[in-house]
Order: C-alpha cells, then sequence, then structure tokens
C-alpha cells in the first residue's frame, strides 16, 4: 500500500508500550528492532514524548497518546498520509503545537496529505488547497496556507489568512 491512515481514534494496542506502538508499521516491514526503537526514538523526542516510550497507553494523556499515533503514522514513510480528524480530541495547546509540528514536518517531506477536519481554520493553515462542502451540497474550493512558512500564531492574525478565513466561512453558509 502506498498510504497510512490515521483515524480519529489513536488505536494504540494496550499490551504494547509506546515504543511498541510506535515502531509497528517498521517492524511489519523488517527493519531491525534497534534501527527501528532508534527512529522512533528520535521522532518522540521531537513530539516532546521522550520519557513516555515504556508506558502504556492507558498510562499516557489524550494528546501523549495522539502523537504516539502521530509517530506510527510518520514511521510508516508512505508517500500519502490520510488523517481523519487527527487534533479534534486534543487541547487547544495540544492542537496548536501539533498543528505547527505537522506543518513543519510537511516542509520538509514529499508526503501528499489528505487532511480530513471541520476545522476551516486547521484546514487553512496545513493545507495548500481546501475543498470544504457546504451545508447545501455545494463544493467550496479555496488556497490554504499550507506551503507558507509561517508558524501559525504568525499566520492566524495574518491579513491575508484572516480574509481568505472570512471567504471560506461566507462560502459554506
Amino acid at each position: 500500500a502506498q498510504c497510512v491512515l490515521m483515524p480519529q481514534a489513536d488505536c494504540l494496542f494496550p499490551w504494547r508500550t509506546a515504543l511498541g506502538n510506535a515502531t509497528m508499521a517498521l517492524e511489519n516491514r523488517g527493519v531491525p528492532r534497534a534501527h527501528a526503537d532508534a527512529e522512533a526514538r528520535a521522532l518522540f523526542t521531537r513530539l516532546g514524548l521522550e520519557g513516555t516510550e515504556a508506558l502504556y497507553p492507558r498510562e499516557l494523556s489524550g494528546g501523549m497518546r495522539q502523537r504516539v499515533a502521530f509517530a506510527r503514522t510518520v514511521l510508516a514513510q508512505k508517500p500519502v498520509l490520510l488523517l481523519d480528524e487527527p487534533f479534534g480530541a486534543l487541547d487547544t495547546i495540544t492542537r496548536y503545537e501539533l498543528q505547527d509540528w505537522l506543518h513543519a514536518y510537511l516542509a520538509n517531506e514529499s508526503a501528499t496529505v489528505l487532511l480530513v477536519t471541520h476545522d476551516i481554520e486547521e484546514a487553512l493553515l496545513l493545507c495548500d488547497r481546501v475543498i470544504a462542502l457546504a451545508t447545501n451540497g455545494d463544493i467550496v474550493e479555496i488556497n490554504g496556507f499550507g506551503a507558507h512558512a509561517a508558524r501559525r500564531a504568525e499566520l492566524v492574525v495574518d491579513p491575508a489568512f484572516l480574509a481568505c478565513r472570512t471567504e471560506i466561512l461566507a462560502l459554506l453558509a
């Protein structure tokens, strides 16, 4: 398969540690355990998960579980990432941190991402192209800001971003 799915729920296996859950795709491809663990540990550091490697899902917060799910998704190293409401269950601060992390990750990777979200601002921040379904069934397409290098805090106050957000909200009403 050329794609990997990250569903809304983290779907972590309760009998595997955080590190074990993250390395599953690598293990399934036959990557030696030491190499898989090293890759996952490096990603855990970038995701703020250092020190959680030996914890089981029941011992992790919801935000930590979601970051482990992100690690598992990214470590699959597929050219297409299918992300279904990946930030929906997160608190605001963790959501913003992970949006910034994903934005930076995508700027350095050649992956194609299909992001399903109900959050217009999130779609505009992370995506180059936003396709929204209006309540009347119309399809609205607009350019997003995913290719911009600016971080979330800078983009959400940019006049162009605000105008785009207002435009798409008006089109969807």
